[in-house]
């Protein structure tokens, strides 16, 4: 599909205005997202991505708009799995539900902005040196592998690293001050625990994104439909989360889903000189993994089961996330109240 540097210039100019909206109009007073207006704004972004699927469709072709829909599908499916690293890390350090939206949205931002960067170095890299794809191609087998495999997350890794630099880079206040990240405290300014959770969030994502563009690049090698198909997933996330943050523990077979779709687009990437999966195929096998796994954990999850697996996923982040041990018991120190110094 072949887009114009205007072309980049107007969806990115969409993107900013966007946001631009969501920041100094609906982030004017921070207060916690309603069920009603979170099922709202879900489904905008998700009507937004159909409806740009059908212009790609239109100008691009059906390959291209197969291509598109099937990207978005794999992002927004593994999206969810980073939806539950969110619930973990908010419900640790005591995030206020009216705050979670703000920590959201410069995640989002932030993201938007490190898989442009990955996408472009993922497309220039398998144009300059064709063997990438089968680097690409092992990587996503082994992630597949070991998303089936392994009950912990990346996410919960990157909490230690994060949380040990910013406490030797970064001068840490232990208490809250309402929706800010930096403050001024007896004269020097400091960063407040929301600002650690924000780039803990911002790593997740990073993470995320080392296996779910290399699964989109198998799909096209179209650095737009590439970029349009992660952004759509990623401005939606934040929605999505609010919608799903008290249900997603249940999905306790999605896993296995997403373990297959990344083995299948391992699969279709290593195979990519010798065999062509046709496009359409791939949007009907992800499109089935996704809403089997989806309703096999709705039907089939015994209440035990979600109960015991939702308290050991919340007994092994603070283990990985706090430096020191004995803060753990000190957790009140987290919730301080807001200060009239804050700025």
């Amino acid at each position: 599909m072949k887009i114009g540097i205007w072309g980049w210039v107007l969806f990115n100019a969409f993107i900013a205005s966007m946001l631009l909206l969501d920041l100094f109009v609906l982030q004017r007073e921070c207060r916690a997202m309603k069920a009603r207006a979170a099922t709202a704004w879900s489904g905008l972004w998700i009507g937004l991505a159909l409806l740009f699927n059908a212009a790609v469709y239109v100008w691009g072709g059906a390959q291209a708009g197969i291509e598109f829909l099937t990207g978005y599908l794999i992002e927004k499916s593994l999206s969810l799995d980073n939806i539950f690293v969110m619930v973990v890390i908010f419900t640790y350090f005591g995030v206020e539900a009216r705050y979670q939206h703000r920590v959201l949205f410069w995640g989002v931002a932030g993201a938007l902005v490190m898989r442009g960067l990955f996408i472009a170095a993922g497309a220039l890299a398998l144009q300059r040196w064709h063997w990438i794809i089968y680097l690409f191609g092992a990587l996503l087998l082994l992630t597949g592998i070991r998303t089936a495999l392994k009950s912990d997350t990346p996410a919960q890794l990157a909490g230690n690293l994060v949380t040990r630099l910013a406490r030797r880079r970064l001068p840490l206040t232990q208490q809250y001050y309402g929706e800010h990240f930096i403050v001024r405290e007896n004269g020097k300014r400091v960063a407040t625990p929301l600002l650690l959770v924000l780039l803990i969030v911002e790593v997740s994502d990073l993470l995320f994104a080392v296996d779910s563009i290399p699964a989109v690049l198998a799909i096209t090698r179209d650095p737009f439909i590439v970029y349009t198909s992660n952004a759509f997933a990623v401005l939606g996330l934040r929605a999505l989360y609010l919608l799903l943050a008290s249900v997603i523990p249940r999905f306790h077979y999605l896993k296995y889903g997403l373990s297959a779709i990344l083995l299948l687009v391992g699969v279709k990437m290593l195979l990519m000189d010798i065999y062509e999966i046709p496009a359409p195929v791939s949007l009907a096998v992800v499109a089935a993994l996704i809403g089997a796994s989806v309703f096999a954990s709705l039907s089939f999850s015994p209440d035990s089961r979600r109960q015991s697996e939702g308290n050991a996923a919340q007994e092994m982040l603070p283990t990985i996330i706090v430096h020191e041990p004995d803060e753990r018991s000190n957790s009140n120190k987290w919730r301080g109240k807001r200060r009239e110094s804050a700025r």
